[in-house]
């Protein structure tokens, strides 16, 4: 069966942008692509990696040359030894992205005089490399039919990029945005005709004619609950959208402008690439590098004659014009993901079109080698020839020779490793080298847009597998794969001399919190950091450079959390649950058995804390120790007895005392009903064992606390008797006298011999949402599902849920492609140590379209006074010795910086602050008393804060500190 299936084997981010009714259009589709140079393959390698086509047809007729080694990621060199053409040597690689698709080839030439009709076999048709006066002939005969074929023309010369789309005279959008469904609480629904809805949030719920809306849970107006109508006298949304033929287009273009800091630019490429498309006309080929003023007086007449003379840029022409034969392989592959959703809405109405052209550009890369001579431009018979036409031969070399460290190795990091290969990233002979790491697996969701991985690939290392691809495309780099994690834990690793050897630092995450501690590491050691990000068709590139930009930590906002009190008490929605249960997971199998192992390690026996506790002395986290030591569960039955009281505990007891302090007629002091919209109120459950989702909840529960506790489980025993004895061990309840009953318990413990190193032990779980066999996800499910049956809420299914628990964020391929592309292009300006004004930031939605350019945010620099000032990229350093106390620390910072140090605080850990009680006597205190260093650092990074000149100012922290605490030590770190 050829197409998408409505199965969810492979594609559960892209199911989740797209929606089945997208993807059914798809399947029905079939796509003419024409041209296999660099966008071309970017097009045939997104589509198939994402999307169910029912038929896709490739054509070419060039043979492939060495040049396309640089280009083309599924062209070998012994294609271009044995002299395949291009279609013919891709098509397997291409075909065997999606078994799914039927993927055929044509190398017929396509001229003036070929009839055209066997287009009409095509809903869409797709041209790069063609000719303009075929481009319009074929757009022309598009146009014309009717129902019209989807028409997208795309080309590239060297450095500038150009969309053409043209979807027919009236093509009807159905979805404009793609943004999921919202959900919305009705304040007030009047029985008038017409009746009107007031939402508690009327202002901001968004809502605009044409759009429809789903009742649900009305008390009073029962009837409609279920029933779907459309909102009237909104805002008018959308429209369907006209488009005109490239030839009335090329006079008058719509443009889309990326960068509003060069406004001008889109028409004055527009003009310049027009005028090389009459070059390769009249000459059969594009002009020699570094060749431009023919190309300038063409493009002078066409801009008089056709674009109402519009000013040239006559350095823009010559940067064009110059390496226009050349190709930027990370340009093709950004405009090539923006360029294939455009595709995606010409088959099925979803998303807003582009109107109707759009380009993009390289200029800031070339712009400072124009002092180059020719030569260095010139082809020297290898694969970076069509770069070396851009960027020259210098910056070819650097980028050789680098040392990049890139975290992470899913959909972007696959695409990055592709654009390394292409720009010969890191190549062996040149001792370059690519280190990668991430410590998944494949999964067989990650094919859909992973396209270095197949299906003989699921549960392997990322990692190793996408090296191993990437060496088929250029067998001259170096890569280094790993399996490790990019976190505290590693730094012994992933250490300063580690750093001290890199050029760059590459992030191909997909959360924050790794984010963050990556970008911390790379400002700590004054390193550049790419870092980029898609959600959907939604997608951000961010530059951060040493002493020129900001940081990602710079202007880092916590995103917006659930309230505590709706997450204990009052959900709404069925993400509350999810988080709950998630949130219930963390604290019982991760944050209590790992608090277990520490407390356990820093005190010596279980008689020794019970002698400290007898003496009054304070111990952090010691009784909730001893309240998990004490309920230890040692047999499968103990922990199915505990599971069965979580369910009480979870949903019987707390809907019960909610309800006894709220109780359903509570009122509020303005005679208001507590429980009202959006609070809704707890129902208490019963435990059936036949109920599946309770006895599931259980089973779940007990597994989890036997993986934690280290008891061996098996569930061909489960005992349902309601009226089953408790084990007598289990004390499943602590009085409200905390202290005392405590140190019983512990007593209690110790008499009875439980006390052995095994049961001083347990083993923290870290969730993990894709591997089933685990049962966290069983567990978040059930418990979700349950505490929404409390609440009345309706349930997710296990993918919602794994979605919002696992903090999946839906992913797509043409996005995925647009980013990497856009970083590839940033890493050449780093390499080439391009200035601030160079660097740029990038946002766009492309479902919209919205694609914006920014510059990067300038570091911003604290004055302490008229000759001391410091950044995040500034480190100041203290060296100290066996017996340097914190007086001397301070000292030594005062007498070398000027400052007055008011405050030192390590992590978040306050070494000294004179106003907390006894911080005083610290100060004769050695720096290694209180602050022990690692085995793998013998430093530490402390924050000073100092007195600003003003009086009554705030104290302000000044730059990290770095304290080595003996001069070996700063020696073996510097060196």
């Amino acid at each position: 069966i050829s197409g998408y299936n409505g199965t969810d084997d492979v594609s559960p981010g892209t199911r989740y942008v797209l929606g089945d009714r997208a993807m059914h259009q798809m399947a029905q589709s079939s796509v003419f692509l024409s041209g296999m140079g660099a966008l071309g393959l970017c097009f045939s390698c997104v589509w198939l990696c994402f999307v169910w086509m029912q038929a896709v047809t490739l054509h070419d007729s060039r043979q492939c040359e060495v040049w396309d080694l640089g280009t083309n990621f599924f062209i070998r060199e012994e294609d271009v030894h044995s002299q395949k053409k291009r279609v013919e040597a891709v098509h397997s690689r291409v075909a065997e992205l999606n078994p799914y698709v039927q993927v055929s080839v044509s190398t017929v030439a396509l001229d003036d005089s070929t009839d055209l009709s066997f287009l009409l076999n095509y809903q869409c048709v797709v041209l790069t490399e063609t000719r303009l006066t075929l481009q319009k002939r074929i757009n022309h005969f598009c146009h014309s039919q009717q129902p019209p074929i989807k028409f997208i023309g795309c080309d590239m010369f060297g450095i500038c990029s150009r969309v053409f789309c043209d979807f027919g005279d009236s093509f009807e959008v159905s979805d404009p945005t793609g943004e999921e469904s919202k959900e919305l609480f009705i304040q007030n629904i009047t029985q008038d005709n017409p009746g009107v809805v007031t939402c508690m949030d009327n202002h901001t719920h968004g809502l605009q004619t044409g759009q429809s809306v789903c009742f649900r849970e009305i008390n009073g107006m029962s009837e409609l609950n279920g029933i779907t109508r459309q909102v009237t006298d909104m805002q008018k949304f959308g429209h369907p959208w006209s488009n005109e033929t490239m030839e009335q287009q090329l006079r008058d273009p719509r443009l889309l402008i990326p960068d509003f800091s060069k406004p001008e630019a889109p028409l004055q490429i527009h003009a310049t690439m027009i005028a090389l498309d009459m070059f390769q006309e009249q000459h059969k080929r594009l002009p020699s590098i570094g060749f431009f003023s023919l190309c300038l007086s063409f493009s002078l007449i066409l801009i008089n004659v056709r674009c109402c003379c519009v000013c040239v840029n006559p350095s823009l022409v010559r940067c064009v014009s110059r390496c226009a034969r050349g190709c930027l392989s990370p340009l093709a592959a950004a405009v090539g993901g923006i360029a294939s959703q455009e595709v995606l809405k010409a088959l099925t109405g979803k998303f807003t079109p582009l109107q109707q052209w759009f380009y993009l550009d390289a200029l800031e890369v070339v712009q400072p080698l124009q002092s180059l001579p020719a030569e260095e431009f010139a082809p020297r018979g290898d694969r970076y020839d069509a770069l070396r036409a851009c960027i020259g031969e210098p910056l070819c070399s650097d980028l050789h020779k680098l040392h990049i460290f890139m975290v992470g190795c899913g959909a972007i990091g696959c695409e990055m490793l592709k654009n390394f290969a292409l720009l010969g990233v890191g190549l062996a002979r040149c001792s370059g080298e690519v280190c990668v790491t991430d410590p998944d697996l494949i999964e067989k969701s990650n094919l859909n847009r992973q396209f270095l991985f197949r299906p003989h690939h699921i549960q392997k290392p990322k990692s190793l597998t996408a090296a191993q691809a990437t060496l088929e495309i250029n067998s001259e780099l170096q890569i280094a794969a790993q399996l490790n994690k990019v976190c505290p834990a590693t730094e012994d690793m992933y250490n300063d001399a580690f750093y001290s050897r890199l050029n760059l630092v590459v992030t191909a995450l997909d959360n924050v919190e790794a984010r963050r501690y990556v970008d911390s590491r790379s400002v700590s050691n004054q390193k550049a950091l790419l870092d980029s990000g898609t959600m959907g068709t939604k997608g951000h590139t961010e530059i951060i450079v040493p002493y020129l930009t900001e940081s990602y930590n710079s202007h880092f906002l916590d995103p917006e959390e659930i309230p505590f009190c709706t997450l204990k008490s009052f959900p709404a929605v069925i993400e509350h649950t999810i988080q709950w249960a998630r949130d219930k997971f963390e604290s019982a199998f991760s944050h209590k058995p790992s608090m277990f192992n520490t407390f356990w390690q820093n005190h010596l026996s279980a008689e020794d804390v019970l002698q400290r506790m007898n003496l009054g002395e304070s111990m952090e986290g010691g009784f909730q120790v001893i309240k998990l030591l004490s309920r230890r569960p040692t047999h499968w039955e103990h922990c199915l007895a505990l599971a069965r009281l979580k369910f009480d505990k979870y949903f019987k007891r707390k809907a019960l005392q909610l309800l006894h302090s709220f109780p359903l007629d509570t009122r509020l002091k303005d005679g208001s009903l507590f429980w009202q919209s959006p609070k809704r109120p707890p129902s208490p459950l019963e435990f059936d064992v036949k109920d599946s989702l309770h006895f599931g909840f259980v089973v779940s529960t007990a597994r989890l606390f036997a993986e934690i506790y280290n008891v061996p489980y098996s569930e061909k025993h489960i005992e349902t008797d309601e009226t089953a004895k408790k084990p007598d061990q289990l004390k499943l309840t602590v009085s409200s006298e905390e202290e005392r009953e405590a140190i019983s318990q512990l007593e209690e413990v110790i008499t009875s011999g439980f006390i052995t190193p095994e049961n001083l032990r347990m083993t923290p779980l870290i969730f993990e949402k894709d591997d089933d066999s685990n049962g966290h996800m069983d567990f978040v499910e059930t418990a979700s599902a349950l505490r929404a049956r409390m609440y009345s809420i309706e349930a997710a299914d296990r993918l919602q849920t794994k979605r919002i628990a696992g903090k999946i964020i839906p992913a797509i391929a043409t996005a995925t492609a647009a980013v990497a592309g856009l970083v590839a292009l940033e890493m050449i300006k780093v390499v080439g140590g391009y200035g601030f004004e160079s660097f740029k930031n990038c946002f766009f939605n492309l479902a919209i379209p919205v694609v914006v350019l920014t510059e990067t945010a300038h570091v911003k620099r604290i004055q302490i006074r008229d000759d001391i000032s410091f950044s995040i990229w500034d480190q100041w350093s203290i060296t100290g010795h066996e017996d340097f106390t914190l007086s001397d620390f301070i000292n030594a910072v005062r007498e070398k910086y000027g400052i007055e140090p008011t405050m030192v605080v390590h992590g978040v850990k306050m070494l000294y602050v004179p106003v907390m009680p006894g911080h005083s006597k610290r100060l004769k205190l050695t720096m290694q008393k209180l602050i022990k260093p690692s085995a793998e650092r013998k430093y530490v990074d402390l924050t000073v804060s100092f007195a600003p000149e003003a009086d009554g100012d705030e104290d302000l922290p000044g730059p990290p500190v770095r304290y080595y605490f003996s001069h070996e030590a700063e020696s073996s770190e510097r060196a």
